[in-house]
């Protein structure tokens, strides 16, 4: 069944990924995007006549209200993505990530359908055991977590509405980001061939960016099953510590060298093992292991040279 799809951010990181496969299973999509990394990440999509772009801020009602009345289901991306970036302008981050959301939930209907990007950064350590669930209590650290838990909670009022909390993603994507962890990691692998590691057990889970794009997708063409719920969304199999990423890298990049360091906090806290079993249940599994996207990070990033691709 083909859907009016409005995607908000949909030319970043997960958007510019997720839009051609909405696209490839029918769905009519409009992006909404400032641009603001002055991508051209949907270039290759602009043939196809079920895609439409807008360029606009989501901030700004008047733009938005006449979207979001024709759209079937709403996908919320657009957001200051990860704490750095949302230090460096919290006024900016706060409206984006999360009065934006709120002043968007006023005006859709029971009807329209809601499926949002979270994060599981919000759980911060997990239990004694750093094991989450859903049930788990959050403890968000970043402004960026503590605003999606926020928003996440106003969601989940709205009567059509899925949440996914999303593990650390990995990939390239069209409008690549190098400062996420798996990505940053793997680029200096590859360019400067060591790392320098603080808090090195420290764990958390990962996914990769065509398996998000894919979890969406699920949640669309599984409503009974998705609608009303929370779910993590994550590679159960890469629970893993920074020490452990390192020796997944040092497989494919043998002269790539990883030391502890002796003294030293990480300012980024987060240390959980979380499961992903809920999700698992409806009939959704991640295809992309943690070494074949390495793998692929490493022939993206010997075309890539510089940190433009970053957030921040």
């Amino acid at each position: 069944m083909s859907h009016n799809i409005l995607v908000t951010g949909g030319a970043g990181y997960l958007g510019s990924t997720m839009v051609p496969e909405l696209l490839a299973k029918g769905h009519k999509v409009t992006v909404v995007d400032n641009f603001m990394f002055e991508q051209n990440s949907l270039a290759h999509v602009c043939y196809h006549p079920n895609f439409s772009v807008v360029r606009g801020d989501v901030r700004i009602e008047q733009l938005m209200l006449p979207l979001i009345k024709k759209a079937d289901i709403i996908i919320p991306l657009a957001a200051y993505v990860g704490a750095p970036l949302c230090a460096r302008d919290p006024v900016g981050a706060s409206s984006t990530n999360h009065d934006a959301i709120i002043a968007m939930l006023k005006h859709v209907s029971k009807h329209q359908r809601i499926l949002m990007p979270t994060t599981n950064s919000a759980y911060g350590s997990g239990d004694k055991n750093n094991f989450c669930d859903e049930h788990s209590p959050l403890n968000p650290i970043s402004l960026y977590a503590i605003e999606k838990v926020k928003v996440e909670e106003r969601l989940m009022q709205h009567p059509s509405a899925t949440s996914f909390r999303l593990a650390t993603v990995f990939g390239m994507s069209p409008r690549m980001r190098i400062d996420l962890l798996v990505n940053d990691f793997t680029y200096r692998a590859l360019h400067d061939r060591f790392i320098v590691l603080f808090e090195s057990s420290f764990k958390r889970n990962y996914i990769h960016v065509r398996d998000i794009a894919r979890a969406f997708i699920h949640g669309i063409d599984n409503f009974e099953k998705t609608n009303g719920e929370i779910f993590n969304v994550g590679l159960s199999e890469a629970n893993v510590s920074k020490k452990e990423l390192c020796e997944h890298i040092k497989k494919q990049l043998p002269d790539f060298t990883f030391i502890d360091a002796p003294v030293g906090k990480d300012p980024d806290q987060r240390n959980y093992i979380v499961s992903n079993a809920k999700i698992e249940a409806t009939g959704y599994k991640p295809q992309v292991t943690l070494d074949a996207g390495i793998a692929e990070l490493i022939k993206g990033f010997t075309m890539i040279r510089n940190t433009r691709y970053g957030n921040v």
